[in-house]
């Protein structure tokens, strides 16, 4: 998103059934990677179902500032990568956006090289802290100029030869963990993570399917080592993106919150670190049917079938943050309107998201008439099946904070509240989700912009 667009508010309002089928784009998660990996193997790779948000793009701009060679034709995204060790130095900046993800893991790709690298982002991006990618690069050697709090602009100059590292990520992390592992890949020896709590790990499937000489052993404690080989050889590879589960997200509450709905949601990724959110919802009571289930470049894939359900409030274990720590938004909207109270729990790394979503939450809620109570790292509502009394008949407007997932979150609310629901901004959700409008729309909500 521009750093410089006016606000673009939106309201929703209460919907009659939705129905239909739709492909939601291409996982996010994935998409950055195959850009960076593609940009950083050798020869070409062939990338189908690229999510073509601001945030990828802006993934794939930095890599042909550092020397790959990226074009689109028809419907697909060819890379000619550098090879492994063969990055340039950049002539200007990288502008990340608002892409965190395209950010951090940048970082540790070019953290270990003897060259300088500075890092730049919008208002949103420029707010939330870096050290925890920093820290490790630090340790690995690498010079470190940021602005207070280690914030954004950051600037990074790799030394002469860049120093193996053991690593034990300190917070359930895949960012920390993926920046870790690509500075390694251009370290000589061995660099080894340590992850006490499983976070996705598209990063190690990737990366084995690349060609990395990569492993992954597990504890009986459920502890994972990681441990890669630098300066190996990576070779291109042809992709076909799954579907993002974070943005099918949206249509599944809705179609779930929204009376007399039943709609097919096609190509859904369905990697274990990834559905906390649809086993959650399942346990609500909520009815998901999967089908054709499938695999896909090493992934699992399936159909999900979503039809309105009487939802019933549940505890969310801290232990499942991980699988589904940017689906909490919209899953207090499903909350909402479930039969009794629902409580989520171990949500400290919402408050260092896009914004402080657990924050953002929860005055968009109360805002709209919920009950609920923040803490420190968890977050209680108070149920309302029929919605009634639920939205903002004056209009008074929920605060996104430059964040996709809380504009998308308080419209799906809309849909299902007595009252409408209206957010200050909606420009930003092209940022992951280009289409939302139109797809949602196509379903049958009633939003206007």
């Amino acid at each position: 998103m521009p750093h410089d667009t006016l606000p673009q508010p939106a309201v929703a309002r209460r919907s009659a059934g939705l129905s239909g089928t739709i492909r939601i784009p291409g996982d996010k998660s994935i998409s950055h990677r195959s850009l960076m990996f593609g940009g950083l193997a050798a020869g070409e790779t062939r990338i189908t179902g690229l999510l073509e948000g601001e945030d990828v793009l802006n993934t794939g701009k930095a890599m042909q500032a550092l020397g790959a060679t990226i074009r689109k034709i028809d419907d697909e995204w060819i890379v000619r990568g550098t090879g492994n060790g063969g990055l340039l130095a950049p002539e200007t900046p990288l502008d990340f956006g608002n892409a965190g993800t395209g950010c951090r893991l940048t970082m540790g790709l070019v953290g270990s090289y003897d060259f300088k690298t500075t890092f730049v982002g919008d208002a949103s991006l420029s707010k939330r802290p870096m050290g925890r990618i920093l820290d490790p690069l630090r340790r690995m050697g690498t010079q470190v100029s940021a602005a207070t709090g280690d914030r954004l602009p950051v600037s990074l100059h790799g030394p002469g030869v860049a120093s193996p590292l053991t690593y034990r990520v300190p917070m359930a992390s895949a960012q920390v963990k993926s920046a870790v592992l690509l500075a390694g890949l251009n370290a000589p020896g061995m660099t080894t993570v340590i992850e006490p709590v499983m976070t996705r790990d598209h990063t190690e499937k990737m990366l084995a399917g690349f060609g990395a000489a990569l492993s992954v052993e597990i504890d009986a404690a459920g502890v994972r080592t990681i441990r890669l080989e630098g300066q190996g050889k990576l070779t291109g590879q042809t992709i076909d993106v799954p579907g993002d589960p974070s943005s099918a997200a949206f249509p599944l509450v809705a179609a779930l919150i929204v009376p007399g709905s039943d709609i097919t949601i096609r190509n859904v990724l369905m990697n274990p670190t990834r559905t906390g959110l649809i086993l959650t919802l399942q346990e609500m009571g909520a009815d998901i049917e999967m089908l054709d289930r499938r695999m896909t470049g090493g992934e699992d894939v399936a159909d999900l079938r979503v039809r309105s359900s009487a939802l019933k409030g549940v505890t969310v274990p801290a232990e499942r943050a991980p699988s589904m720590i940017d689906e909490y938004p919209v899953l207090a909207v499903a909350a909402t309107f479930a039969e009794g109270t629902t409580i989520m729990q171990g949500l400290d790394e919402l408050r260092v998201k896009e914004s402080d979503r657990l924050s953002a939450v929860a005055e968009g809620l109360k805002l709209n008439g919920v009950d609920c109570i923040e803490g420190i790292d968890m977050l209680t509502v108070q149920g309302r099946p029929d919605g009634k009394g639920l939205g903002n008949a004056g209009g008074a407007k929920v605060s996104t904070h430059l964040d996709h997932r809380i504009a998308m979150s308080f419209l799906v609310m809309g849909l299902a509240s007595e009252h409408p629901v209206t957010i200050d901004d909606s420009a930003m959700i092209a940022t992951s989700f280009p289409d939302f409008f139109a797809m949602i729309t196509r379903l049958g909500a009633t939003i206007e912009t």
